[in-house]
This record gives C-alpha cells, sequence and structure tokens, in this order.
C-alpha cells in the first residue's frame, strides 16, 4: 500500500493533476505489481516561489520540478523499483512533463509501520 505525495507548482496541478495521478498509480500497478484499488495519494500544489531547486544539479534543465515521495513497505525488489521509475518517467513524459523536471523519493519502512484503523496492513 504505497502512499504517494506530489509536490508541484499549482498550475501544474491545475493543467494536469488528473493524467499526473493515473500515470503514478498505473506506473506503480505496472512495475511493482500493485493491485488496482490500492490508491493513496495527495497532492500538494504550491504557488510560484514555494518549491526551492537547483535548475541545474547533476546536468539538468529543470524549470517546474515535481517531487514524488513514494512510501513503502520495504517488500520490492530493485529490479520492481527501477521497473517502476522507468514507466513512470515514460508515462509523465508522454503526458508533457519534461523529463529533467522529474524527482522521484521511495521512503521504505516495514508492515508495523501502517495501520488501516486499527487493522495492521
Amino acid at each position: 500500500m504505497p502512499l504517494i505525495q506530489v509536490d508541484l507548482k499549482r498550475s501544474v496541478f491545475k493543467d494536469k493533476g488528473k493524467e499526473i495521478s493515473s500515470a503514478i498509480h498505473n506506473s506503480l500497478v505496472a512495475g511493482l505489481g500493485m493491485d488496482t484499488t490500492d490508491l493513496f495519494q495527495v497532492f500538494r500544489p504550491h504557488d510560484e516561489g514555494e518549491i526551492i531547486f537547483s535548475p541545474t544539479y547533476g546536468n539538468r534543465d529543470r524549470h517546474d520540478l515535481i517531487i514524488i515521495r513514494i512510501t513503502m513497505v520495504n517488500m520490492f525488489s530493485l529490479e520492481q523499483k527501477k521497473k517502476t521509475y522507468k514507466e513512470l518517467t515514460k508515462r509523465l513524459v508522454d503526458i508533457g512533463i519534461r523529463r529533467d523536471d522529474i524527482l522521484v523519493c521511495v521512503v521504505e519502512n516495514s508492515t508495523e509501520n501502517w495501520s488501516l484503523g486499527e487493522r495492521e496492513v
């Protein structure tokens, strides 16, 4: 049950929020083999100047950085993660997001750190 948090410019969210959501979700389904009903996303649109980043770090040309944080249980292989990153980048580029504007961060923990109400995941 990955929890997705997306920080992006408000204008990008207004223009492409639903498409970004779908691209992320479908990438997790394809890359991690996640159940299609496993959908937990939080979008945090920001005004100009609220996302601060280096436009050139790593020899990139960033304009409208989209930060995608995926918090998930440590149970997926490196190959599954790499497939997910590749799927995610392709799907975002296909909807008009620039490759250099994509930043993904995976945070992993154990099942004991998750609860759905009183039930463990």
